[in-house]
């Protein structure tokens, strides 16, 4: 795969550091952790709020094991060999290089390249803008939108956002009052 070809892809969220020999809890962001924090895997980092990685975090990080510790993902990343340095990576995401056609395995998942230029509708079928952006936060993730111009955060849960068809181009959104637009801007 060539560069040009691939997308990167959040597989997960590094959380706190466990122990003193560098072990951090990942927030897994893929229905695929077995496959993605498979000992030998390369991921690349991107620290908080899409800015580049300081010098303190390495650009990749190797996964070296995993485990499971009530109910969280650990992971030892070959880089990361103290508590000092664990603290150091906690918040930065973790990203996987993929081939812009590889399509996720589940029907109901995404890439963040794939749903980038869908054009937005709202239930009767209005357009109203085009997804810009998808963040991903601890909470939930979100849709940047630009409607008219600006942009808008909206949130990227099944019950606002009913339909997404990559092969039509579009997704759907169920607006509520606050999020999109307020109410006095509604007839």
């Amino acid at each position: 795969m060539s560069t040009a070809d691939a997308e990167r892809v959040v597989v997960g969220r590094i959380g706190r550091a466990h122990g003193i020999k560098g072990e951090v809890s990942v927030e897994p962001r893929t229905d695929e952790p077995e496959r993605r924090f498979a000992a030998g895997n390369a991921l690349i980092t991107r620290a908080p709020g899409g800015s580049a990685v300081s010098g303190v975090v390495p650009a990749q990080l190797t996964v070296d094991g995993t485990r499971t510790h009530q109910g969280r993902l650990l992971v030892r990343f070959a880089e990361i060999a103290d508590r000092t340095s664990a603290e150091a990576v906690r918040g930065v995401w973790l990203e996987v290089a993929v081939d812009a056609a590889e399509q996720p395995d589940d029907a109901d998942e995404y890439y963040d390249h794939q749903l980038v230029g869908l054009r937005v509708e709202d239930t009767s079928g209005t357009t109203l803008g085009v997804v810009t952006e998808v963040q991903h936060s601890g909470a939930q993730d979100l849709l940047h939108l630009d409607v008219d111009g600006r942009v808008v955060l909206f949130p990227f849960v099944s019950a606002l956002v009913p339909v997404v068809d990559v092969a039509g181009g579009r997704i759907v959104i169920d607006d509520r009052p606050g999020l999109l637009t307020m109410d006095d801007e509604r007839d």
